[in-house]
């Protein structure tokens, strides 16, 4: 059993941390709430038992805790984690505050679940795009070594949290962006987060530099344009993949197949491939439209979907938390 405390309680994947919680009954002692001012008081139910959200506070960890989740924004982690450190308490954060420094563990526990032993008190949840993308890049890199990597993402709304969604509902009656540069009903918007001087976006980068982290290899070719779309729920990610040897379709079909935590959609001619209807509210990573990119050697072409807000953002924190237990 264990004391866990969950930094933006009342916030999507702070509600969907709950969810995930009882679904797979982690084994909660006492649980404490916390949100910001606005939703001091909220009463949310977990496993029969009501809980009050309190508002953070630099003293909210003056009491026993094993853990603390976080998912309330980069601001908030870079202030209050630390303080929860120093007090003994494993951080698992889900914003990019802390996910490349080089002492933080970037964790997916299907890929690399044995960096649960070099936390030192804080370890962080990737992004949604990235998790997704790198669990079935693992087993590639694993038997043919991967070289080259060509992101191209297919980003829900949801993504942007309650203001992406308002966005697209209010805008499917009528011009409608509050959240976006632009209005995202019936259009894609090639932007997502700031852009940099290099032309890229920060989210382009986070998902070249933690692919590289996570995989442990810093020599893998990697680039990035991430699109919203006009989707609530589900991420997809085309990837065009460059490996070093040289491989046979089946055996990659075998690869996905057995490899935990994908399950392959992948019958184009019966039109079954992977969608984010088909993914939202499951765990599971979907890779389908699985060829051979004849266009160079050694090429592959995947689609990968999974719902950005479990998959990428919940279900595996509380998997990492399930590591920590166990640790």
């Amino acid at each position: 059993m264990a004391n866990i405390g969950i930094v933006g309680a009342t916030g999507m994947v702070g509600r969907n941390f709950l969810k995930v919680m009882e679904e797979r009954d982690f084994p909660v002692d006492k649980l404490y709430l916390f949100a910001s001012s606005k939703s001091e008081g909220t009463v949310i139910n977990f496993k029969n038992d009501e809980y009050i959200v309190e508002e953070l506070k630099e003293d909210s960890f003056d009491r026993p805790m094993d853990m603390v989740l976080f998912s309330a924004g980069g601001n908030i982690s870079k202030k209050y984690a630390p303080i929860a450190k120093e007090k003994g308490i494993v951080v698992i954060d889900n914003s990019s505050a802390w996910r490349m420094e080089d002492w933080v563990p970037l964790i997916v526990p299907e890929v690399n679940p044995e960096e649960i032993n070099n936390h030192k008190g804080i370890i962080a949840n990737p992004n949604c795009s990235t998790i997704q993308s790198v669990i079935p890049l693992k087993p590639l890199d694993n038997k043919y070594r991967l070289k080259r990597v060509v992101f191209s993402t297919y980003q829900s709304v949801s993504g942007s949290g309650v203001g992406g969604l308002k966005d697209l509902e209010k805008g499917l009656s009528q011009p409608f962006n509050e959240k976006y540069p632009h209005p995202i009903a019936f259009n894609v918007i090639p932007h997502i987060d700031d852009f940099l001087e290099n032309g890229y976006t920060k989210e382009e980068i986070k998902m070249i530099e933690e692919t590289k982290k996570i995989l442990n290899n810093k020599d893998i070719k990697i680039t990035a344009t991430t699109v919203r779309v006009p989707v609530k729920y589900g991420h997809a990610v085309s990837a065009n993949i460059e490996l070093e040897n040289n491989f046979e379709l089946k055996d990659i079909y075998q690869l996905f197949n057995n490899f935990p935590g994908i399950e392959v959609l992948d019958d184009p001619w019966n039109n079954v491939y992977p969608m984010p209807i088909l993914a939202e509210g499951k765990d599971k990573v979907y890779v389908g439209r699985i060829r051979r990119d004849f266009s160079l050697e050694n090429g592959l072409n995947i689609w990968i979907v999974a719902d950005n807000i479990r998959k990428g953002a919940a279900t595996n924190t509380i998997k990492i938390a399930e590591l920590l237990l166990k640790k």
